[in-house]
């Protein structure tokens, strides 16, 4: 026979099948001397208990069924596993793709279930329920989660150092919020859910925590279903897809603001003001939100003890305990967030300075003016010098510290006339025009840029047009003479020693435009940077002009043509 118990948790049952006392169960259930002949169905139920439990979704609610003959375990989210009399399975849930994983730890990810269960077949979703210390993992192919649910039966299967149990869920699919029907559809939204928000979740904080997976580019908070928010990446899936896995199921701090994070229904994010609950990184200059805007204030403005969200001042991230299996012991740097930050972050030093320290620069071929042409591209650059004690090292100065990591993000790492850059935050707050002296082609090892025309972020309005891209094998011109042709263009890329671009397209103008636009595509996104580097306001001068055309380049959002 069948038996259905009413009030217990799948914890429970679990803990039960683990060897706990029957009267510590009935205790913590509150069955004993219960009506709806509970205690007797519990006893039934316990000395038949075989396998665990099996979860379609968070909550697990047990109805207890005495109307009908052969009692069974009813419920819309679980499945119990009871024995007959006879001592055979009267009934055993069907072979699912979706696999339900329980026992886990309180510091297990997605990316810990991927890397533990991948090697069963590959993976469609995961589905975290961190207070509970369980997820549901669909696997593509069925057999993959007989795999799985086999070995989990036969021998130990850990997951972050902890043993796991495994059994088949009710449920052939796990729901995705974007409802597609394909089961490997992803989105570069994420949709992050804040449990247990114990401090105050800002765009701050959440830039913290997600750019470093990859460059985010909107973010909107909002109080929906409790503190919710999108997180917009970049038009490749991937980067999603990381922070997905990496971030899933993590504490934002230690022991509260736990993250659940899924792919979101909206492609694109829509931000009209930068402020504590929406910020458009691409347009880093849109308005604020102006604050007792038509309304007197009787007391004036706030306090200067007291922030913006009404905590006081900013609150830092609260440091990770000693022994998180994230430590990053090698290196001294604040423990943020409870996933491994990537080394070459500017979170190693995590300070808030607006000075740029760039290495590994080519020798001969770097100097202060190719790097404000390629920096110049993600905020305004003060000031250049480069180091005489450290060859191949310069400081970069730029607008505030937002622009720093813009640059972080986006040129670190990548590839200059052969030599890969590494862009970090530096130490310092200002550049100091010291120890000047002559770099290899001659230029000044030191130059000012805080009044030159070519920063691109200097007013609200130029700042607005510019669209933060990372590098890309084609590039965006503009600012042309309209007399200026196609082979002009490559002449003078050979003229410079830079590779030649291998398609061409120019944007329609107006008959009355004095200038032309349009995109340049190379053979590989080194050379794409190569040219920016070197041409990027270069003058171009026409026979009986009066004032040279200085030529723009930027990174196009186009991957090809």
């Amino acid at each position: 026979m069948l038996t259905q118990v009413y009030g217990v948790s799948s914890d429970t049952l679990v803990r039960l099948a683990s060897g706990l006392s029957e009267h510590s169960v009935k205790k913590q259930c509150g069955l004993a001397g219960s009506c709806f002949g509970g205690c007797a169905a519990l006893d039934l139920c316990l000395s038949r208990v075989r396998t665990g439990v099996a979860a379609m979704r968070q909550d697990c609610n047990y109805q207890l069924d005495t109307t009908k003959l052969g009692r069974k375990i009813v419920s819309n989210q679980c499945c119990l596993c009871v024995l007959q009399d006879s001592g055979e399975d009267s009934h055993r849930i069907a072979q699912s793709p979706v696999v339900h994983v329980r026992g886990l730890c309180e510091a297990v990810v997605e990316a810990d279930l991927v890397e533990a269960l991948e090697k069963f077949g590959p993976i469609c979703y995961v589905m975290m329920m961190p207070f509970k210390r369980q997820a549901l993992v669909e696997f593509e192919m069925v057999e993959s989660a007989d795999k799985c649910v086999a070995c989990g039966s036969s021998e130990a299967v850990y997951i972050a150092g902890q043993q796991a149990f495994f059994n088949y869920s009710t449920s052939k699919r796990i729901t995705r919020p974007t409802n597609s029907d394909n089961p490997n559809s992803g989105n570069k939204v994420l949709l992050l859910s804040i449990q247990n928000p114990l401090y105050p979740i800002t765009t701050d904080v959440l830039y913290t925590v997600c750019n470093p997976i990859g460059s985010v580019m909107r973010i909107v908070i909002f109080k929906r279903n409790g503190i919710q928010a999108m997180v917009e990446y970049p038009f490749c899936l991937s980067c999603a897809q990381k922070a997905k896995a990496a971030l899933n199921g993590a504490d934002i701090y230690a022991g509260c603001c736990t993250l659940k994070i899924e792919y979101a229904r909206p492609t694109r994010l829509n931000v009209i003001r930068n402020d504590n609950e929406s910020w458009d990184y691409t347009k880093p200059y849109l308005v604020r939100r102006e604050r007792g805007k038509g309304r007197q204030a009787i007391l004036g403005e706030h306090p200067s003890s007291y922030g913006d969200n009404g905590y006081g001042s900013h609150c830092p991230l609260l440091p990770l305990p000693g022994n998180s299996r994230y430590k990053l012991s090698s290196h001294d740097i604040p423990e943020v967030v409870a996933y491994p930050l990537p080394q070459s972050s500017s979170y190693n030093n995590h300070g808030s300075s607006s000075v740029a320290m760039v290495s590994g620069l080519h020798p001969t071929k770097m100097n202060c003016t190719r790097i404000f042409n390629l920096f110049c591209l993600y905020g305004n650059i003060e000031k250049v010098k480069f180091m005489k004690s450290v060859p191949g090292t310069a400081l970069v100065e730029m607008g505030d510290e937002y622009a720093v990591d813009r640059a972080i993000t986006h040129l670190n790492s990548i590839k200059v006339f052969g030599k890969r850059l590494n862009v970090c935050v530096s130490k310092q707050h200002a550049v100091i025009p010291s120890q000047v002296f002559e770099l290899e082609d001659g230029s000044s090892s030191y130059k000012d840029f805080a009044m030159t025309r070519n920063n691109r972020f200097t007013s609200q309005g130029q700042a607005s047009k510019n669209i933060i891209q990372p590098p890309s094998c084609v590039l965006h011109y503009y600012n042309v003479p309209p007399c200026i042709s196609e082979d002009q263009l490559l002449r003078l890329c050979s003229e410079h020693d830079v590779p030649g671009f291998t398609k061409f397209k120019m944007f329609d103008a107006k008959p009355s435009s004095k200038t032309i636009s349009g995109l340049l595509e190379f053979d590989s996104k080194t050379h794409a940077v190569e040219v920016l580097t070197v041409l990027n306001h270069y003058q171009i001068r026409i026979p009986n002009g009066s004032n040279p055309y200085t030529l723009k380049l930027c990174f196009s959002t186009s991957s090809h043509l």
